[in-house]
This record gives structure tokens, sequence and C-alpha cells, in this order.
């Protein structure tokens, strides 16, 4: 069986100031997520899963569906009221429930090995192969999880703070932990981040992931019982916290639940955190395009 693709595109591009997950940036007016459907198709996946969120579907849906592709494409709603038996959106709470939680919505549409990947990344080629190759091994398995890295430094904006996970490597490029750092920005060839007790440096080699994520099906049970604890607690006390997907991958990792590959590529990052990186995507695309990586048109 192929593997599926879930696409994260419910996220609302405050920062961006726009709808960034169907901004066009090809010479085609394509988007970025066009050219990860594209990459992930010659990779070998065989579905494609949208999460978005309902008062843009009608659009989206219409801009990104099988008969473009080529390839079966399905969506699944993300919303504040999609909560588990029993709870409800806590008085004020305005902001999305996170990565972790839009996974969740689309539990009743995979049962085979998946990779996760954000609408508004670039990952390359090569990180579409290397992903796809490693799910296919893991057909029938539980707790064979992976990622594709990147470093630190080649995933940071000229234009503004980013939030990031970062990563730390055992044996065998199995990954020890996962520490979600927020309010990132480049400090000439140096990082920093800033936390509640003040700012920190950060090493600009450091690997970090851009949330795209290899899961065996079962995570969406583990992801699950972690999403009603994290309504229990976090959530409670905090409307603004957010249930990312690293929380789940630290905490199956500790528990030994789960072991996580760290896969290595050649691939390149690049994304749209800010209107003003979009200039520097579309030449980054135009590059390509002019190596023979990607067509002119790709659909």
């Amino acid at each position: 069986m192929k593997p599926t693709l879930l696409v994260l595109a419910a996220g609302m591009g405050s920062r961006y100031g726009a709808l960034k997950q169907m901004d066009g940036v090809g010479p085609n007016n394509e988007a970025i997520l066009d050219y990860s459907i594209f990459d992930a198709k010659r990779a070998g996946f065989g579905k494609i899963v949208f999460v978005i969120r309902k008062d843009f579907a009608e659009a989206f849906e219409k801009a990104n569906n099988s008969e473009r592709y080529g390839i079966p494409v399905e969506y699944v709603y993300q919303g504040l009221e999609c909560l588990p038996e029993g709870f409800s959106v806590p008085e004020g709470r305005v902001k999305p429930w996170g990565t972790g939680h839009a996974v969740l919505m689309a539990k009743d549409n995979i049962n085979e090995p998946f990779a996760v990947i954000n609408a508004d990344d670039f990952y390359g080629k090569e990180a579409f192969e290397v992903m796809a190759r490693y799910l296919e091994k893991c057909e029938g398995k539980t707790g064979a999880y992976s990622m594709v890295a990147y470093k630190l430094k080649n995933t940071l904006s000229d234009f503004g703070s980013v939030s990031r996970g970062v990563c730390t490597k055992g044996r065998c490029d199995y990954l020890k932990t996962i520490v979600e750092r927020t309010s990132i920005v480049r400090k000439g060839d140096k990082a920093e981040y800033t936390d509640e007790t003040g700012a920190h440096e950060l090493d600009v080699e450091s690997l970090v992931s851009m949330n795209f994520f290899g899961f065996t099906p079962d995570f969406f049970d583990y992801c699950e019982k972690g999403f009603v604890e994290f309504l229990s607690g976090a959530a409670m006390t905090n409307i603004k916290a957010e249930f990312y997907i690293p929380l789940m991958v630290n905490k199956a990792i500790n528990e030994g639940y789960a072991k996580l590959k760290v896969l290595s590529s050649d691939a390149s990052w690049f994304g749209v955190t800010y209107k003003e990186d979009k200039p520097d995507v579309m030449a980054k695309l135009r590059s390509l395009i002019a190596k023979g990586i990607y067509p002119e048109k790709l659909f």
C-alpha cells in the first residue's frame, strides 16, 4: 500500500497577512503546496489528505482537487469545536489548537503509514523521496516514526521571528529529543530564541523540525490520548496553549512507545513566513525550474 501525505493547511496566516496556503509563487501562479504535491506524487505517495478550515473550504477545494493533481484527494476540517466528547471550547479561546490537533482530524481517513507537512513550506524533491522509501518499509508496524530535519541557519527569516522544533540525535540517527522553540531570530551569523526566562543563543547548525514527519497509523490513537491530557491540563490554564506534534513525539520517545528515525537528505527548505519572504521564494523556484528539477507548468 502506498503511503499517504497529510497536508496541514488550516493555518491562519496572521504574520503573512493573507491566505498563504493558496498564494501563487510559481510562474503559473502555483502555490508552494502545489510543488509539494508534485514531489509527493512522483516519490510514490498514493493519496493526499488536506486539513483545512470550513471558512475557506469552497475556494480551496475548487483549486486543489483530484482532477487537477491526478491523485486521490480528500479533505478534513479543523475547528475549535472539534473536541473529544466531554470537552468544550474554553471561554475566550480563539487560537487554533495546533498541529497535533490538526493531525487528529484525519484519523478516520488514513489507515496506512503517512507523512505530515505544512502547506506553506517547501521541502524539496529529495525529502519526499527519502520519506516515501522509509514509509514503504513501515507497513504493518507500530511506533515506527520518522522526520526530515534541516539546519536551523537554512530555515530562518530575515523579516521576523519563527518557531522551530530543535532536535538532538542519538545512536543510529534516532531522535533523542525535540523541543519547540518560539521567537527565534537571526542575529548576524548567530541566532537566539526568547522564552519566559529571557533571550538565549541557539546554534545555527542545530537540526530543526519543519513539521515533515512520518508516522505509522497508531500515532492517531496515541495522539488522541495526549490531546485529552492536554485539554485537562495546559489548555485549562492558558487559552493560548497549543497542542504541537513535537509534544507527542517527545512523549512517545520518552515512554519507549516509539522510535523516530531522523532521515538524511540533501533537500533545501524554504518558506513564506512573512510577505517579505515571497520574492526570495519565487527566485529560488525559478532557479529550480531552470535546472530542470521542476517543469515550467506543474499540472
